[in-house]
C-alpha cells in the first residue's frame, strides 16, 4: 500500500500551528515532533488582523450573539473511572466538581467565549503548567486564544490564570478542549464541546440532539503521561473509557456507561475520540451508523455500521432507535493493550439501553465480519459541494509541499523532512509580535514554512520510515480537502470530504 495522503488548503489564515500526531508513540510528538505553519501576508496580519474585528461589521458578528463567561479550574484529583485509583489533572467549573470527561461547553454559531482557566495544579509526579487547546475552532484574529505552549502562549503556572477569548462566527458541529502542554492531556485534561448551529441543514434527520447523545471515547493508563513518557516505548492502555467510564483486565466490575434512547426516535450522537494514543473501531449492535457531520463539516448522509476513530476525530451520526426493546453494547476496541481482550468481562465497551429494558448488560454480538459496512474516509462528500480549490489535477496548485514522516530510533524521536521539533523558550507567536525575530529564525531550518496570502497550498504526507501508523494529521486553524486517501489511488477534486483531522498517513 502507498502509505501518502494529499490533501488542499487556501492561506487565507494568518498564523497557525500545523501538527501532526503519531501512534509510535504518539504521545511524544506534543514534544519533540512538529511544525509550524506561518501565514505572512505582505503587510503584518498578526497585528493588522485585531484592527479587522473594529473596522468590519461582517467579522464582529460574535460580538452580536450570545457571550458565554466560564470559570473553569485546573486541578490534581484521585479518581478511578475502570476501578483502579491514580491521581490525574482534571478540568471543573470548581475544583471540587473536576471530572473526567471535563465539563461540557457548548454554544450556538456565532457566540463569543470568554473562558478563564485557573491552574491548581500541586503533584509534582506530573507536569504543574498547562494550558487549552480548543481542538477544531479556527481561532480566526485570536490566535493568542489557540492554547499551544511555546507556539501561541506561555503556558499558565500554577496559582495562575489565562482568560481566552474568542468567537466562532461561522462554526458549528463537534469539538472538543484538551491540554496542549506536552503530554499532560493523557493525565486526563480533556472535554467536549459543541456549538450548534439553529440552521443545521441536517436537523430532519434526528429528534434528538443534546447532552445526553454525547459519546466520549478515551484510553485509559494507570501510569502517569510522564512515566509514559520516560519509557520510551508504545504505550498499552489499560482501559477503554466510553464517557468517562470502563474497566480493566483483571479489575472489578466497575459500572458501565449507559447511553437511553426511546424506541421509535433518531438520536444524533456526537461520537469524539479523546485518546492520547490509541484508535478505536467502534459500532453499536444491531443499529446502523449514518454519518452526518466529520470534524465540523457537514457531509451528505452516509451510513455503515463501523467506524476505526483516531484521537481527535468526530463524527456525528444518526442512530434510528428501531429495535426491540433491550440492552445492546455499544463497543470501543482499542487497537493497543486492552483491545488485546476483546470484549472480555465488558472491557471496551458501554450499553445503549432502550427505555423499558431491564438493567443489565448487553447479551447481544457484533455482527459477522461479512455483514460488516467499514466507514471508508473517502466515501465521504460535503453537504456543500464546493469541489477542492486549485486546478483539478496533482500539481495543480500554487505552491505544493511534500512530507516525509521520520523515525530516529537511536534518539527516540520523530521528524518531518529530516528537522526534529525543538520547543522555543519564548513562544513563536510573542517572538513574531515583538519584531524581535524572523520566523525563519525560531525553529530548526525546515521547522518554519511560509505561505503566500490567498494561494492555494497542496501537502503530500508520506508515512516514510516511521513506524506503527496511521499517524493521524491535524492542522490548526483551518479544513482541508482529502484528494487522496491512503487506500486508494484516486483522486478525487469534484466533491472531497474536507477535515481537520486525517488519519491516512
Amino acid at each position: 500500500m502507498d502509505c501518502s495522503c494529499c490533501i488542499i488548503i487556501c492561506s487565507r489564515g494568518v498564523y497557525h500551528k500545523l501538527a501532526s500526531s503519531t501512534k509510535l508513540p504518539m504521545f511524544l510528538i506534543n514534544i519533540v515532533f512538529g511544525f509550524c505553519l506561518l501565514l505572512l501576508p505582505t503587510r503584518l496580519l498578526l497585528v493588522n488582523g485585531l484592527e479587522i474585528v473594529k473596522s468590519h461589521p461582517r467579522d464582529r458578528i460574535w460580538h452580536e450573539k450570545t457571550d458565554h463567561h466560564d470559570q473553569i479550574f485546573i486541578v490534581n484529583k484521585d479518581i478511578a473511572p475502570d476501578g483502579f485509583q491514580r491521581s490525574t489533572v482534571l478540568a471543573g467549573r470548581t475544583p471540587q466538581d473536576a471530572s473526567f470527561p471535563g465539563p461540557l461547553i457548548t454554544g450556538r454559531k456565532g457566540d463569543r467565549f470568554t473562558i478563564n482557566i485557573t491552574d491548581l495544579l500541586t503533584d509534582p509526579t506530573m507536569d504543574r503548567s498547562t494550558s487549552i487547546h480548543w481542538h477544531g475552532l479556527f481561532q480566526k484574529t485570536t490566535n493568542y486564544a489557540d492554547g499551544v505552549a511555546f507556539v501561541s502562549q506561555c503556558p499558565i503556572a500554577t496559582n495562575h490564570s489565562f482568560l481566552y477569548d474568542f468567537g466562532v462566527p461561522h462554526q458549528a458541529g463537534t469539538f472538543w478542549y484538551h491540554s496542549h502542554l506536552s503530554v499532560q492531556y493523557g493525565d486526563g485534561l480533556r472535554g467536549p464541546i459543541v456549538i450548534y448551529d439553529p440552521e443545521d441543514p441536517h436537523q430532519d434527520l434526528y429528534d434528538v440532539d443534546d447532552e445526553s447523545t454525547i459519546i466520549t471515547i478515551a484510553d485509559w493508563f494507570h501510569l502517569t503521561s510522564l512515566q509514559l513518557l520516560a519509557a520510551l516505548v508504545v504505550p498499552n492502555a489499560d482501559a477503554t473509557l466510553i464517557n468517562g467510564k470502563g474497566r480493566y483486565v483483571g479489575g472489578p466490575d466497575t459500572p458501565l456507561a449507559v447511553i437511553n434512547v426511546e424506541h421509535g426516535k433518531r438520536y444524533r450522537f456526537r461520537l469524539i475520540d479523546m485518546s492520547f494514543d490509541a484508535f478505536h473501531g467502534f459500532s453499536i449492535d444491531n443499529h446502523n451508523l449514518t454519518i452526518i457531520e466529520v470534524d465540523g463539516i457537514n457531509t451528505l448522509p452516509h451510513t455503515v455500521n463501523f467506524i476505526e476513530i483516531y484521537p481527535a476525530q468526530r463524527y456525528s451520526f444518526v442512530l434510528n432507535a428501531n429495535q426491540p426493546i433491550s440492552n445492546y453494547r455499544i463497543r470501543a476496541l482499542s487497537n493497543t493493550g486492552v483491545g488485546a481482550h476483546n470484549f472480555t468481562n465488558s472491557v471496551n465497551s458501554a450499553i445503549l439501553r432502550y427505555v423499558g429494558a431491564p438493567e443489565e448488560e448487553p447479551q447481544t454480538s457484533q455482527p459477522l465480519s461479512s455483514d460488516e459496512v467499514m466507514f471508508r474516509e473517502g466515501d465521504l462528500h460535503p453537504l456543500e459541494n464546493r469541489g477542492a480549490p486549485g486546478n483539478p489535477y496533482p500539481g495543480g496548485a500554487d505552491l505544493v509541499l511534500n512530507f516525509t514522516l521520520g523515525f530516529n530510533a537511536d534518539m527516540v524521536l520523530f521528524s518531518m523532512n529530516g528537522v526534529v521539533f525543538e520547543s522555543p523558550t519564548v513562544p513563536v507567536l510573542l517572538q513574531i509580535l515583538s519584531g524581535a525575530h524572523h520566523a525563519q529564525d525560531l525553529l530548526p531550518k525546515g521547522g518554519v514554512h511560509t505561505l503566500p496570502p490567498n494561494k492555494v497550498i497542496e501537502i503530500n504526507f508520506f508515512g516514510g520510515d516511521a513506524p506503527a501508523g496511521p499517524h493521524p494529521f491535524h492542522l490548526h486553524g483551518h479544513a482541508f480537502d482529502v484528494v487522496r486517501t491512503s487506500d486508494s489511488s484516486e483522486y478525487n477534486f469534484k466533491n472531497p470530504v474536507s477535515f481537520q483531522s486525517n488519519s491516512d498517513y
